[in-house]
């Protein structure tokens, strides 16, 4: 079979780059076809420049039923035939390669910049960009639905209250939405750029702010391809806390988010009390590292801080009260009739649509898709811990919302039995350098689903390049899909129970 072709390794397990096969481009595309076929999910396309005027493809694919992932590569020139006609989970990847690196997917059905970075290559820009033209997001054709009484609605980029900037269009009939496009990119840093040629003092630094409500998350893919590349071996008691770090970091966004969707309905006893809740979760991230997101805690070959005894007392004192009221205060919403009036049968996506699109995380899972970085692609002390998988069938506002209780109850205990059970030990290693030539993928299950970091070294054990798909690069289509037929009012609400990241997306 085709995919055969390609390499096989594991989350968190380097390759030499040699031996990693460089196909002919259509046999490239034929072992994803192939994998995809076969249920792989694609975890990240990308490119990398290798000749003068050539381009290296990466495709890296996740067998979450046998753990395993596949890459392959190919060097591709001006164009290659599109994957996204049969591969629809590749649409956005191909997109992003086409503006970065001005190579066309050639037969991609809607073919448009994703972040309106500047052309990379002069004379070969696929959306007639001119060579030296400032990138300017939100400047694009946007998709028309024409006919009688059929009216656009943009909202964006700057929204009231704190909120990052993006913009919605939306082609209504009244109020009823026939599509929503999403256009983003206004928070694009470069931060990809920035690793390469890593790692520096400044490279852990760079993933902890890649999304700042996932801190922790990144901040351990990150340090997990760098301990691979290295074969540092973190100690237990690091990989414990990490465990317990990155629980209570879903913890609270989890709640928040429950807080938040509460709010959007109007139902203020949830909306209020899940809002100080979530403090209580930082508060304890917080107690362990002196900061609420976990800043300058996770680092390569372990953490930077420690906990003791009467510290871990008082963590489970403050976890099992904190449990407590986010109990009373989010059963409210599923014994509240109004609630659940808002809540059920608002925004749908179907599992038909999800599978295709490569939705991870909560909005997978909210499809009954049971897709879980922590069971299918175990790292750290996943591998030694169970934590079960939340799903719900019906893919609406309240599966996203009862899959985030599920899952909070679930990391509770998970992080109860981590704390009190601690293994003894260091919490640190010092991390060695990076091999030459090498590759590695590491995932990790962020709260709002599967973070992965693709770093490629060069000869002298620098980064070459560094990949990173934040899960909110998969799920933003998806929430596309769940406003289609709907209300344009209930927009605010669809939105929030993805509680998808704008700088996550924009790297």
């Amino acid at each position: 079979m085709s995919a055969g072709k390609l390499a096989r390794t594991r989350n968190g397990v380097p390759l030499p780059r040699a031996s990693v096969p460089r196909l002919d481009v259509g046999e490239l595309r034929r072992a994803v076809l192939d994998a995809a076929s076969r249920g792989d999910r694609l975890v990240a396309l990308f490119g990398v420049p290798c000749e003068p005027g050539r381009v290296e493809l990466h495709a890296v694919l996740a067998d979450d039923s046998e753990a395993t992932l596949r890459v392959g590569t190919a060097v591709v020139d001006e164009a290659y035939p599109a994957l996204t006609p049969e591969c629809p989970q590749a649409h956005l990847f191909e997109r992003e390669i086409a503006e970065q690196w001005s190579v066309v997917p050639e037969g991609h059905p809607w073919l448009k910049p994703v972040r309106f970075a500047r052309p990379a290559r002069s004379g070969r820009d696929p959306f007639g960009r001119k060579e030296g033209e400032a990138p300017v997001a939100g400047v694009m054709d946007y998709y028309r639905v024409e006919g009688n009484e059929v009216h656009e609605v943009a909202v964006g980029p700057v929204h009231a209250g704190v909120i990052e900037p993006g913009h919605f269009r939306f082609q209504c009939h009244g109020e009823q939405v026939f599509h929503l496009e999403i256009s983003l990119g206004y928070q694009h840093r470069g931060v990809e750029r920035a690793l390469v040629g890593g790692p520096d003092k400044r490279s852990v630094h760079y993933a902890e702010t890649l999304a700042g409500d996932t801190t922790i998350g990144h901040a351990t893919a990150y340090c997990h391809v760098v301990e691979a590349l290295g074969q540092t071996r973190v100690p237990a008691r690091a990989q414990a806390l990490r465990g317990v770090a990155l629980e209570l970091e879903r913890l609270a966004n989890h709640t928040g988010g429950l807080g938040a969707l509460a709010n959007d309905v109007a139902f203020q006893p949830t909306a209020a009390s899940c809002g100080r809740l979530r403090g209580d979760f930082l508060n304890l991230t917080a107690a362990v590292c002196g900061n609420r997101f976990g800043r300058d805690l996770v680092r390569p070959g372990g953490l930077s801080s420690d906990v003791d005894e009467a510290l871990v007392a008082r963590m489970l004192e403050r976890l099992d009260a904190a449990m407590r009221d986010v109990r009373d205060s989010v059963e409210l919403l599923w014994d509240t009739a109004s609630v659940q009036a808002r809540f059920e049968a608002t925004g749908i996506v179907s599992v038909d649509d999800a599978e295709p699109l490569g939705l991870v995380g909560v909005a997978a899972r909210a499809c009954g898709l049971e897709r879980d970085v922590r069971r299918d692609h175990p790292s750290g002390v996943f591998r030694l811990a169970y934590i079960p998988v939340s799903v719900w069938q019906t893919g609406d506002v309240f599966a996203r919302a009862y899959v985030r209780w599920l899952e909070v109850q679930r990391s509770a205990v998970f992080v109860r039995d981590l704390l009190e059970s601690l293994p003894a030990g260091p919490t640190r290693v010092p991390a060695a350098a990076l091999a030459p030539g090498s590759l590695c993928v590491a995932l990790v299950e962020g709260w709002r689903g599967e973070l992965a970091h693709v770093g490629l070294t060069d000869e002298a054990g620098r980064f070459a390049a560094y990949k990173v798909v934040d899960p909110s690069f998969h799920n933003w289509s998806g929430l596309a899909m769940a406003l289609r037929g709907q209300d344009i009012s209930d927009f605010p609400l669809c939105n929030k129970s993805f509680d998808l990241s704008y700088c996550g997306f924009d790297l």
